[in-house]
């Protein structure tokens, strides 16, 4: 066990560069030293989601301090990142964050291009759309699966490639109450999943009963809802949508990664049009449609020891995110908004960035509402030469509720699932309880930080009903707090 947390330390160790040497020897409230000038590193992007898989690449964050006078605060912050998974997944990120390039105005900048060629999609508002494990786990051994329900791996999946680009501003009102206004664009291309690339050099053979390359001919989950007119054809392919966004936020935290105490909370609107749909179709001015959000964050200090350290807080998150005019396309409901652009995925309702230990996109409604409650103890802090490191332990529970369902007509429904040849009770509940019964996960997470702001964080999350995961629960290994 030594071994191995001496391996993970040396993993973040950076390749510090100084623009001059630390000549001053105050301390933070931590007791570190304060650092001073520019901060960087080169690393290996090394993470695993449950949803995504093992993930590869590079990235880079670089800080700059200047003569420390606001750290852990940093003057600027660019960080970059390109990564591939093991389920063919891509990252492709450049983001810049800053409080001082515009004297008074906070400022971030993303450019982010995400392929995905395995989204996970299980259907409309949440426990009414049934969820069958044994309808795409296929295993080695034939013995631990159901051969004859089995239909293929990617049937809760399809081909999604999201393109955003972003500028967000922050300004003042008065002391901690701000303004926030931004604009941007997200670009869905979206199609089937594309069987030749998946199974690679492996030859599908339709007379074999157990084999691991993908039947081209099985129909996914989300061929049927275009079927069954539950995806109309002006939004199958995707689209481009820029948009427009304003509100207030309210901030006391003592600082912006991992804080030990204040609030943090925003209320905003988003308004997204609608144009120049993927493949050169043109999207329905429908789809303009306005958002609203509202979040609440809470960190309550719990212990200090006897240096002044908080060893135990805690931290939880309520939100909701509702369409108040208009009709957002099925693939944008699942995107959490967001007044600041500060990490790599939003999305939810389910997955390691919203509910823990749910499978990602497991809600999909046109609103929703979630929580998320843990308990943080910072075990231990250290220093390595003149990087300050500390190790935390997160006990959490998360939940998710849906506050807008997707209205279906059932009679016309099982019309349209019996002319496929499916029955409808496989695949829908009509029980208005199962819409608004909420899913809800627990587990407990690992954080081995370095300066306050690089945190290497590893969840494991297990969902309290099956409907949520057709594994006992989930792991996920990721960069900073998930709020």
């Amino acid at each position: 066990m030594k071994k191995t947390i001496i391996l993970i330390l040396a993993a973040l160790m950076p390749l510090a560069v100084m623009a001059k040497k630390e000549k001053k020897q105050e301390v933070d409230s931590l007791g570190n030293k304060i650092k001073t000038g520019w901060n960087f590193g080169i690393l290996p992007s090394i993470a695993y989601d449950a949803d995504y898989g093992f993930q590869g690449g590079i990235l880079t964050n670089v800080y700059y301090y200047g003569d420390g006078s606001q750290y852990p605060e940093y003057i600027h912050s660019i960080y970059f990142e390109g990564a591939y998974t093991t389920k063919h997944h891509g990252i492709f990120r450049l983001n810049y964050d800053s409080k001082y390039l515009i004297p008074g105005y906070r400022l971030t900048l993303d450019a982010t291009y995400l392929p995905d060629a395995m989204c996970d999609f299980y259907g409309f508002n949440g426990y009414q759309a049934k969820y069958n494990y044994d309808w795409h786990n296929w295993n080695q051994k034939p013995e631990k699966m159901n051969v004859d329900a089995y239909k293929t791996r990617v049937f809760y999946k399809y081909k999604r490639d999201l393109i955003r680009v972003a500028g967000d501003i922050e300004g003042t009102i008065y002391k901690d109450l701000k303004w926030n206004a931004g604009l941007g664009v997200l670009g869905y291309i979206i199609d089937d999943c594309d069987i030749k690339m998946l199974n690679g050099k492996n030859e599908y053979d339709p007379t074999a009963t157990h084999q691991k390359p993908l039947n081209p001919n099985a129909q996914l989950l989300y061929d049927k809802y275009k079927k069954w007119g539950l995806i109309g054809a002006d939004e199958a392919n995707g689209g481009w949508h820029p948009y427009l966004r304003g509100g207030i936020t309210y901030d006391t935290r003592d600082k912006r990664q991992g804080p030990n105490k204040g609030i943090y909370t925003d209320f905003f609107l988003t308004y997204s049009a609608a144009f120049n749909a993927a493949y050169g179709q043109q999207a329905s001015a429908g789809y303009n449609h306005l958002q609203f959000n509202f979040t609440f964050r809470h960190y309550v200090p719990c212990y200090k020891d006897k240096n002044g350290i908080d060893r135990i807080t805690f931290a939880y998150r309520l939100g909701v995110q509702n369409n108040i005019a208009g009709k957002s396309p099925f693939y944008m409901n699942n995107y959490m908004n967001t007044l600041f652009i500060q990490r790599v995925y939003y999305e939810g309702l389910g997955g390691g960035n919203s509910v823990r230990g749910m499978m990602a996109n497991r809600i999909l409604a046109n609103g929703f509402a979630f929580a998320n409650v843990e308990f943080r103890f910072r075990v231990v802090n250290f220093d390595i030469g003149r990087q300050h490191f500390f190790v935390g332990l997160n006990p959490f529970f998360d939940l998710g509720v849906i506050t807008q369902p997707y209205k279906l007509d059932y009679d016309a429904l099982r019309v349209s699932v019996a002319s496929t040849g499916d029955k409808f009770e496989d695949y829908f509940s009509t029980d208005v309880k199962d819409i608004y019964r909420p899913h809800m996960t627990a587990g407990l997470g690992l954080k081995i930080g370095m300066n306050e702001n690089f945190v290497l964080s590893a969840d494991w999350g297990m969902p309290i009903d099956s409907q949520d995961n057709g594994k006992w629960a989930n792991f996920y290994v990721k960069m900073g707090y998930l709020f």
